[in-house]
């Protein structure tokens, strides 16, 4: 795996990727597309999930579409010395291949006109986004590694090259204990008490992100992709399952938020999802299987997956992102534990508070991920990932409510 990692880090190091976009996508079960572009105009720099580009064009001609690719590209060429490359022609779920190869003529022409070398070209719908009319163009600058694995054989569902014969090395797949199967620490009656109480949470915001899918897909999809609704309910469902099976077989505090947050991480897509994953895990060893958590405990669990957040993610306050929900609560709730406040009070006083410091957010710019360069488009949108989290903690409050 740590091959792995290395040769994927190298790769995307050595790979630039531009494309246009000439009508949006539309989300399964969605009624219109996640944005519409002028007609005799395209979307320069648009997302492979389905979010818009970032500037709008004329639409040219095929030869003015492939230099504008090509240029866009070459100018931010790494610092290597190859002159042999990888090229991908991509479209995008609604493109003809015989308009990706009129294209193709232009841009293998300007490539080599550059004094590139261009091994083994791919040109079709290889890495689409649902129904989005368009096309991308990726160029990765070849090692003498990267170019032995790029031309090596590949046999998957969604892309063939080759043919694996005997030879070729053989991928033994083992399939993924489930969370059911999973070791459970021991723990005792009071931190067991304390994971059902977990798994029971963690239901709550799960029937909670069903309600609200389709608003937190609605506000994403004014500078993202549209899918935080989806993957939030992806996410929370199966960190209930996940919580609810260890909780079941007497899974103390840790180990029931630990089984939460790697099936949120593996289930929900894209980085939300493993954001959650990495907080309710540190969350989780922070409380421990041991005994009833004190109200520092808690609190400090809480700044625990605050922290998990900002290093895994390099996101800080102002960014526009759920941490600028997140920190007003976690400082909240330190401050009312350390005035003698217990920490279920304390909770329930700060809620309103992260709701607030999420509503806020609408007057920021985005300074990270996709959202960054639709930062125009943002302001006066609220970050769809603050809103979430600030109706995860309301659902958190109306469970220590009900408890009361």
């Amino acid at each position: 795996m740590d091959t792995v990692e290395r040769i994927a880090r190298k790769a995307n190091d050595a790979t630039r990727t531009l494309g246009v976009a000439f009508d949006g996508c539309t989300m399964p079960g969605a009624e219109r597309p996640l944005f519409t572009v002028e007609p005799g105009t395209m979307d320069l720099g648009l997302g492979i999930h389905g979010e818009p580009g970032v500037s709008s064009h004329s639409m040219p001609t095929a030869a003015d579409l492939a230099t504008l690719l090509v240029s866009g590209v070459l100018a931010e060429t790494p610092d290597v010395t190859t002159g042999r490359i990888a090229v991908i022609l991509n479209g995008l779920g609604r493109t003809k291949y015989e308009e990706l190869f009129v294209v193709w003529k232009t841009v293998a022409a300007l490539l080599a006109d550059a004094g590139y070398v261009v091994v083994q070209p791919e040109v079709g719908e290889l890495v689409t986004s649902l129904d989005m009319a368009g096309c991308s163009l990726t160029v990765m600058w070849l090692d003498d590694e990267l170019e032995r694995l790029w031309c090596s054989p590949a046999d998957t569902p969604a892309y063939r090259k080759g043919r694996i014969t005997a030879s070729d090395s053989v991928i033994r797949l083992h399939a993924e204990t489930q969370a059911d199967e999973l070791a459970v620490a021991a723990a005792d009656a009071a931190s067991v008490h304390g994971g059902t109480l977990v798994a029971e949470a963690l239901a709550m915001i799960a029937a909670r992100m069903v309600d609200v899918e389709g608003e937190l897909g609605r506000i994403d999809a004014v500078a993202g992709d549209g899918d935080h609704g989806r993957g939030m309910v992806k996410g929370t469902t199966a960190a209930t399952g996940a919580a609810d099976a260890v909780s079941r077989r007497g899974g103390g505090t840790q180990s029931v938020l630990t089984a939460a947050g790697e099936a949120w991480a593996a289930k929900a897509g894209g980085t939300s999802g493993v954001l959650w994953g990495a907080a309710l895990s540190a969350a989780g060893r922070r409380l421990g299987d041991w005994s009833t958590p004190g109200d520092r405990d808690v609190a400090d669990a809480l700044r625990a997956g605050y922290d998990a957040l900002v290093s895994l993610g390099g996101a800080q306050r102002g960014d526009k992102t759920m941490l600028d929900a997140l920190g007003p609560f976690v400082e909240s709730i330190e401050s009312a534990v350390a005035d003698g406040s217990d920490w279920r009070s304390a909770w329930l006083a700060s809620a309103e508070l992260a709701q607030k410091a999420a509503a806020e957010t609408a007057d920021l710019r985005p300074r990270i991920g996709r959202a960054r360069p639709l930062a125009e488009r943002s302001v006066g949108t609220p970050d769809a990932g603050a809103i979430s989290l600030a109706m995860c903690i309301h659902a958190v409050a109306d469970l220590i409510e009900e408890h009361r």
